[in-house]
């Protein structure tokens, strides 16, 4: 058995041998599947890898509070559109649900930074300490925020990434600088680790954070004292978020008096809510993209087809022959499938370098994160032999379903 299916190997290559562009051509469309299968699965998976990175940059089990939609005379104002949420909410969170481990709270304003003749339109945050713990954010240089400041709403400043290479000059030492903010001077106490884009798309490290109780008196104001435009809380155990925001949506429908019949003045995320928008959408991203990869596996699939039912007509009398010589039809069905087979693991093998290239050159050039896994090589290149066999059964029976007297009569 071991040696017909080498003898017919052997006979397939050579008759493949005989119209090697015909060949070349017919397996392009495998070679362009295969590589786009592959590159754009690579794509898909990195983005997916990248997505990841941005959620955990948001640090460990994260639960973020926003001020949620309101009614005020009959109109509804969006997320955010009024002031539902205080310090006073953030210290009761603490001391009532026992699952956080930290809470705090922030309030956000884009302001002009300035440093000498540099300025920098960028967003500052008034913090309390615990939002650097929350959010696990180191630091390059100098140190955090501390209750202290808050205490006495001292004048000290964090700065990003983003912030320092456009603030000062390369090599300068940030640390120590003073800086203005809405003509307030801040002494800069800290520089952050670079965290880069958010799983929203926005840069983190285009960020200056200042004591919380500094920005509501110094710098933004407020209508509301205490008011806060969020607020912040971690777990110990990523098992413990449902609970946890369950718990605070009792504790908060409490604080704000609402009626069981009222909707929350409140919108509650966690970090795992939001890594799994976001992985959702990558995870759909990139079936589309192996979707359209596809087709072009398909295409080439039905270029085979075509090619040896092209051939069966070409060698009919051949087929003729080997018959009247004693080749059975199994014989002829496994040539031509073997032909079929071989044509497109060439298509594969070829199709696999071209898209481990391609999704090499796509990160180089075009600065996207690619992963090329194992698993989407041999899912490629058992595509390609699938296919293979499913569109060069039609030929292969057809050829061995010939008449021996008709076939050897054919001209």
């Amino acid at each position: 058995m071991s040696t017909f299916v080498w003898l017919t190997v052997v006979t397939a290559l050579r008759v493949l041998g005989r119209n090697r562009m015909r060949a070349g051509l017919t397996m392009l469309g495998i070679v362009i599947g295969v590589a786009a299968v592959i590159a754009m699965v690579s794509i898909g998976q990195g983005a997916r890898a990248a997505v990841q990175a941005q959620v955990a940059s948001m640090g460990t089990n994260v639960i973020i509070i926003l001020p949620g939609a309101t009614t005020v005379g009959g109109v509804r104002g969006g997320q955010g559109g009024a002031v539902t949420l205080t310090v006073a909410d953030a210290l009761e969170l603490k001391k009532r649900v026992p699952l956080l481990r930290e809470t705090a709270w922030a309030k956000r304003d884009v302001m002009q930074i300035v440093n000498g003749n540099k300025n920098w339109n960028g967003p500052v945050n008034g913090i309390s300490p615990g939002y650097l713990t929350i959010r696990d954010w180191s630091f390059v240089s100098g140190g955090p925020i501390t209750q202290a400041d808050m205490d006495t709403a001292a004048r000290v400043a964090l700065v990003g990434q983003t912030v320092v290479e456009n603030l000062f000059d390369p090599g300068e030492e940030p640390v120590g600088a003073t800086i203005r903010i809405k003509n307030v001077p801040f002494r800069v106490i800290g520089v952050l680790a670079p965290k880069g884009q958010s799983a929203q798309g926005s840069d983190q490290d285009d960020i200056i954070f200042i004591p919380f109780t500094t920005a509501e008196r110094k710098v933004f104001g407020t209508m509301f004292l205490g008011s806060v435009g969020a607020l912040f809380a971690s777990t110990d155990r990523a098992e413990d978020l449902p609970e946890a925001v369950e718990q605070i949506r009792e504790v908060l429908r409490a604080r704000h008096r609402l009626q069981p019949d009222q909707p929350d003045d409140f919108t509650v995320r966690t970090q795992v809510d939001i890594g799994r928008v976001q992985e959702g959408t990558s995870q759909t991203l990139t079936v589309m993209l192996f979707a359209i990869a596809s087709v072009s596996l398909l295409v080439g699939g039905i270029g085979i087809m075509n090619i040896l039912l092209v051939s069966v007509t070409e060698r009919t009398r051949e087929i003729g022959v080997r018959m009247a010589v004693g080749a059975k039809r199994r014989h002829i069905l496994a040539q031509f499938l073997i032909e079929a087979v071989t044509l497109s693991l060439a298509g594969g093998a070829v199709g696999i370098l071209l898209g481990v290239v391609g999704a090499r050159l796509t990160t180089v050039v075009a600065g996207w994160p690619t992963i090329i896994s194992a698993e989407s090589v041999a899912v490629a290149f058992l595509f390609s032999l699938a296919v293979g066999l499913f569109f060069g059964l039609y030929p292969a029976n057809k050829a061995a379903r010939l008449n021996p007297i008709e076939a050897l009569r054919y001209e």
